[in-house]
């Protein structure tokens, strides 16, 4: 009765004899110079490149593999070739404030050479004005001015001194300074004839003496100013000679710059400030031995104080920035402010300021993962805000903020950067839910497909690829068999006999090692041999585990019978993932119906092991139930279904046919075939609905069946939407075309019962009742006699 439900040979898998090649080798195709089938994702980046409004940045959202970073570079760039470099971008001094310094641009590819001629142009000063203080002639007006003072300073103590002779009082010059003193005979009087004059003598002298002084204390008064004024000369004469040099220097970078707004201002503020600030090269000249410490510093502080900083380098580029961030760190994205030791501290200044990758990027494209960003909700929020703003602030990292030392606010930079974002769909659809700001800002979501319909077309597109690839990684190249062989890897990937898969990653890594395994054994082409190879080898290299699971099989660690019958006794299948691994083994679910508490124990939950969507098909079992068998009287029996030797959590739908399988046979009493593996979820209707890792889940429980023995009555059942999907190992298919393995495709409970058990399920006539001999008659007959049980104890008296 079940032939009538096996699946023939030719859909196990795609039938590629018929592919359009018409070609001996790979290399006699035009490499691929196109995307295959993602018109979506590649007309929504178009469109977010061209939409010039703020928040129009892009989302790119698909699985891994599919080429979402690479084809997004490529459209980039060629995008991005369309228009002008920008300029290049400086920091410099502030001579206002020196903690918040200046941007300046620069046309494109100049910063460097101005910075370059700017420090030239420092390093002239520190030699050349130096060398003007030495010359001759400067050292002569210099000391004239010198000269002149010292007379000024000697008549105004020679009127002090005819003064104070007028009173017999002498100026006397000591380490302290000029004093005015007693004199006898034109010598200071001594202390032995000072103290043999009588008080009208001393007292004279007394009043004398304060005159003197207090004409001695103006004297000296107004040499201190001289003094002063002597120093604003020699000054003004430095300066006078430094900003002849300055100004022969700076007209050529004038000159140089004549074309440059921003330049041409700043080095007018330089001009201005070297005159203002040229006490301090004296300063530094006139370091006497000793001082070479305060010397350095000078000279220091004086290179930094005018040199430009440059951020953003244009130089040798063509077309706007794109720019792949790969890890966007809170200074790598947005720019930092290093910090140097000094005695025990730390400093700073506008020389330590560096550009991140937003910066580099403005009036360009910057491109970066979406999940390194999450990780860090300080970037992520700047980021943010900055996009809002359409401004820049180069600040310390939040966390660094309230660090012991004045730090640098440098003048916030506006920037026109569009923004593109790599991720798959759990952080989209979690951003658009919980962040208000990410629908305001990424306005442009470009979806990645990782499968395209299997037409002529794309067959020679992915061939073309091959072809690509072979040019570009200097592979072999593919003969049109070992083209067909990748192309069934393609089909594998996505399940789907009718769709090729589009995660290029995991095909390129296909290419190249059969390209290794084909020259290892010398081969001119790649041909089928080595690309199954190469799949077999990647299995290999990645299945201990695997292969530890079937262990446990071989030694009856895992109880599980693949002949013979038995009742509420079905072999599920289930799909373990380790890695890039996907692999099926059975699992033997069982089912007891007994009389007491109506409803289903679902052991798995009651012991906390159940995920929601498994507790959910059990409930639709007990819904099935209950519309093919409770429409004339209640349920009256318990059922209790386990997933046996199941020691860890159990999710998904996949089973529910199964389990519902195993309580029609627990029921009616009829045994079911161990040698049959079902997968396939269910609804209330009874209807098989389709499930994920179909082929896994058959190749699995065949090689089961080969270590404990084929007997040519072992098959898998599955749903019959699923046939599409199949695209079975070439020994599976060879075992099904010499009946020693079979495939079942069902669609309804109905269908799938008289499989297991070879007997039909039975249909209701008028009165509601189903065949005796029937499983669904012994099931309406089982739960009859439960039902009047029930209802006898019931009424027997307590």
């Amino acid at each position: 009765m079940s032939e009538k439900y096996k699946a023939a040979p030719a859909d196990l898998t795609r039938e590629c004899s018929d592919d359009p090649f018409s070609f001996k080798t790979t290399a006699q195709l035009e490499p691929l110079d196109k995307v295959i089938g993602q018109k979506r994702a590649v007309e929504a980046i178009d469109f977010g490149l061209n939409m010039t409004s703020p928040g129009y940045n892009i989302f790119i959202t698909g699985l891994e593999g599919t080429g979402k970073s690479t084809i997004t570079l490529d459209i980039l760039t060629k995008h991005a070739a369309l228009f002008d470099t920008p300029q290049d971008l400086c920091l410099v001094n502030n001579f206002d404030d020196e903690y918040c310094p200046k941007t300046m641009e620069m046309p494109t590819g100049s910063a460097v050479f101005f910075s370059r001629r700017m420090s030239h142009f420092i390093d002239i000063l520190k030699v050349e004005i130096p060398k003007s203080f030495e010359a001759k002639s400067f050292q002569k007006e210099q000391n004239q001015i010198k000269r002149d003072y010292a007379q000024k300073h000697k008549n105004i103590l020679g009127r002090v001194n005819e003064f104070a002779n007028k009173f017999c009082i002498g100026i006397v010059q000591t380490e302290k300074g000029y004093q005015a003193v007693p004199v006898q005979n034109g010598q200071p009087i001594l202390q032995e004839a000072y103290d043999a004059l009588d008080d009208a003598q001393i007292a004279a002298i007394e009043t004398n003496l304060e005159q003197v002084k207090e004409k001695l204390e103006l004297a000296m008064r107004d040499i201190r100013d001289q003094g002063k004024n002597m120093q604003d000369v020699l000054v003004d004469l430095a300066a006078a000679k430094a900003g002849t040099l300055v100004s022969e220097q700076m007209d050529l970078l004038f000159s140089d710059y004549k074309k440059c707004a921003p330049a041409q201002q700043y080095l007018d503020q330089v001009r201005r400030d070297i005159v203002e600030h040229i006490a301090m090269f004296i300063q530094a000249t006139r370091a006497e031995e000793g001082q070479g410490t305060e010397l350095n510093q000078i000279v220091d502080v004086l290179e930094k104080r005018y040199q430009v900083n440059v951020l953003v380098d244009q130089r040798g580029k063509k077309g706007a920035p794109v720019i792949f961030e790969e890890s966007p760190t809170f200074q790598n994205l947005f720019g930092k402010i290093e910090k140097k030791p000094v005695q025990g501290g730390v400093t700073t200044d506008f020389t330590m300021v560096q550009a991140g990758s937003l910066l580099q990027a403005n009036n360009g494209y910057l491109v970066m993962d979406i999940n390194p960003l999450l990780r860090n909700p300080f970037v992520w929020e700047t980021l943010k805000n900055t996009l809002i703003n359409q401004k820049l602030q180069i600040q310390d990292f939040p966390e660094q903020a309230g660090y012991s030392v004045a730090s640098l606010k440098p003048q916030a930079i506006p920037v026109d950067v569009t923004v593109i974002l790599l991720g798959s769909y759990e952080p989209f659809r979690a951003l658009q839910s919980a962040d208000p700001k990410f629908n305001k800002i990424f306005r442009v979501r470009a979806d990645f497909d990782h499968e395209v319909e299997l037409t002529s077309e794309n067959l020679t597109n992915y061939a073309r690829f091959i072809a690509r690839v072979c040019k570009k990684e200097n592979l072999l190249h593919f003969t049109p068999c070992g083209v067909t062989a990748v192309v069934e890897y393609g089909n594998r990937i996505v399940a789907d006999k009718k769709k090729l898969s589009l995660r290029f990653g995991q095909i390129f890594g296909v290419l190249k090692e059969a390209d290794y395994w084909a020259k290892k054994a010398d081969a001119q082409l790649i041909s089928e041999e080595y690309v199954r190879k190469a799949i077999h080898q990647y299995r290999f290299r990645h299945n201990l585990y695997e292969e530890k699971v079937q262990e446990r099989y071989d030694d009856q660690s895992i109880l599980l019978s693949v002949t013979g019958k038995a009742a509420g006794q079905v072999n599920a299948l289930a799909v373990y993932q380790v890695g890039d691994i996907a692999f099926g083994r059975p699992s033997r679910i069982t089912a007891e119906s007994y009389m007491g508490k109506p409803g289903i124990i679902n052991v798995e939950h009651e012991a906390e092991l159940s995920g929601q969507t498994h507790d959910k098909g059990v409930m639709i079992i007990a819904g099935y139930l209950g519309r093919m068998f409770a429409q004339d009287y209640p349920l009256s029996v318990s059922i209790s279904i386990t997933f046996e030797q199941s020691y860890s959590g159990i999710d998904g739908d996949s089973a529910s046919s199964t389990e519902l399988y195993a309580v029609l046979s627990s029921l009616s009493g009829y045994p079911i075939r161990q040698g049959i593996a079902v997968t396939g979820s269910v609804n209330q209707k009874g209807e098989i609905q389709a499930i994920g890792g179909v082929n896994e889940k058959i190749e699995g429980f065949y090689d089961v069946c080969v270590k404990k023995g084929l007997t040519s009555d072992q098959g898998v059942m599955i749903p019959s939407s699923n046939v599409k999907n199949l695209m079975l190992r070439k020994d599976v298919v060879d075992a099904v075309e010499k009946g020693r393995f079979h495939i079942y495709q069902v669609a309804a409970i109905e269908q799938g019962i008289e499989v297991l058990t070879g007997i039909a399920a039975g249909e209701k006539n008028k009165e509601h009742q189903y065949p005796p001999k029937s499983i669904f008659g012994a099931v309406q007959a089982k739960l009859k006699t439960f039902h009047d049980r029930s209802v006898k104890f019931n009424r027997q008296p307590g």
